[in-house]
């Protein structure tokens, strides 16, 4: 009897401590499902088996992502979570940016944690500042305060015109300049292609002009720093609370007050994110790709093309674009840089052992991974016969006498026969 009792006892142990860790059910399809200490009742665990857990990476922080779900169990539940990403993820190289769809498994409800373990394909994706599936980017440049600087609003269209994504340029501190000097900058905007969005947090608190062309998607607001992109999305997001700065007094330029990429909810739908600023873009294309990112290029090509195709509208003859538009000079300046960083790719991929250079039957060079011989191929048979000859005739050669090899006979015979000068 007390042996039964203790047997008993036993197993009500087993049970309190599977309790009191981890507890796993399996619901009618078979799908094993779990929670932690303190989780919910089984009911809510499997409605969260169910129903994948999907959202959008919203922020970065180090190794840890704070991820916005698409819905939640319950009411009551965090809509946000701080997760890690899954170590198989790791290994097979797979970032996760800020603007990633995601996947998200074993959530901690009161604890507000989970883990990442997919991250579903990209539609877009920007390395400088690094965010993922942008629909649109907001480029902000101030008229005053910092002084705008066509040269450097150039480079920012031309980097933004090389991602393919929609470009909205906006004009901030409105209050700072007067109407003849605006009228000038639009005419010379109209000149280049853009029509941009003329904006003053001081005199429109609710940038009401704004507010269209960001509803539904998700944005990426860039521009130099001190342009006011921070008080635009304070003024768009009165929740954000982004922490703003003054223009330096002495540079009269901004500081850098923005740290890190996040993603913030527009009231009427849609998602901002708030970057760094940074001064100049670098400047990443080929010779060849430089003519799509300018506006007034592609108009004219539209008209008429180049006697050559190959033409880069620098003195070629025949060439349909000419030097008689406002942004020539910086094409050109452009054009070197871009002839620059192609022969700097190209030497960096000749010296590179990983790569191989290839010509296609087109005439056009490629490279493809090196592959090693020891460990991706076969030794072929003729290679594999030559060496078992070549042991078979070393074995025959030691087992000679010395008085055995004399004269022009050991001489002709110094290698195997079946040499060639090739093989030398």
């Amino acid at each position: 009897m007390a042996a039964k009792d203790l047997k008993q006892g036993k197993g009500a142990a087993k049970r309190s401590a599977d309790i009191s860790t981890n507890s796993f059910s399996t619901n009618s399809q078979g799908t094993k499902i779990g929670s932690h200490i303190g989780g919910n009742s089984r009911d809510d665990l499997t409605g969260i088996a169910e129903t994948s857990l999907t959202g959008t990476v919203v922020a970065v922080q180090a190794n840890y992502y704070w991820v916005r779900l698409d819905q939640v169990p319950m009411a009551e539940s965090p809509r946000r979570l701080l997760c890690t990403r899954r170590a198989r993820l790791k290994k097979v190289g797979q970032r996760v940016a800020v603007g990633d769809r995601v996947t998200v498994e074993e959530p901690d409800w009161q604890g507000q944690r989970g883990a990442i373990a997919q991250v579903s394909p990209r539609r877009s994706y920007l390395d400088r500042p690094p965010i993922a599936n942008v629909d649109r980017i907001l480029l902000v440049f101030s008229l005053a305060e910092p002084a705008l600087d066509f040269n450097q609003l150039s480079r920012f269209l031309i980097k933004a015109e090389s991602t393919g994504i929609d470009i909205c340029l906006c004009l901030n501190k409105r209050d700072l300049v007067g109407d003849s000097f605006l009228n000038s900058v639009l005419e010379s905007l109209d000149r280049w292609g853009y029509q941009p969005i003329v904006t003053s947090v001081v005199k429109d608190p609710h940038l009401a002009e704004l507010r269209s062309p960001l509803a539904g998607v998700t944005t990426v607001v860039a521009g130099p720093s001190g342009v006011g992109k921070s008080s635009t999305i304070n003024a768009l997001i009165p929740t954000a609370q982004l922490r703003v700065n003054a223009v330096s007094g002495k540079l009269a330029r901004g500081r850098h007050t923005t740290r890190h990429v996040e993603l913030f909810e527009l009231p009427g739908g849609g998602l901002l994110a708030d970057t760094p600023g940074f001064n100049q873009p670098a400047l990443s294309c080929t010779p060849e790709a430089l003519a799509g990112y300018f506006p007034e290029i592609r108009r004219r090509l539209a008209q008429k093309q180049c006697r050559y195709g190959n033409c880069r509208h620098r003195d070629e003859p025949g060439c349909a674009v000419g030097d008689d538009w406002e942004r020539y000079d910086l094409y050109l300046e452009l054009l070197e840089e871009a002839e620059l960083f192609e022969e700097q790719q190209r030497q960096q991929v000749e010296e590179d052992p990983k790569f191989k250079r290839k010509v296609t039957r087109d005439g056009q060079e490629v490279y493809e991974p090196r592959l090693a011989s020891q460990r991706y191929r076969r030794q072929s048979r003729r290679s594999q016969h030559q060496t078992l000859e070549d042991l078979v005739w070393d074995q025959e050669q030691a087992e000679l006498e010395p008085d055995e090899l004399d004269g022009e006979f050991a001489t002709d015979l110094e290698e195997p026969p079946w040499h060639s000068d090739a093989d030398r």
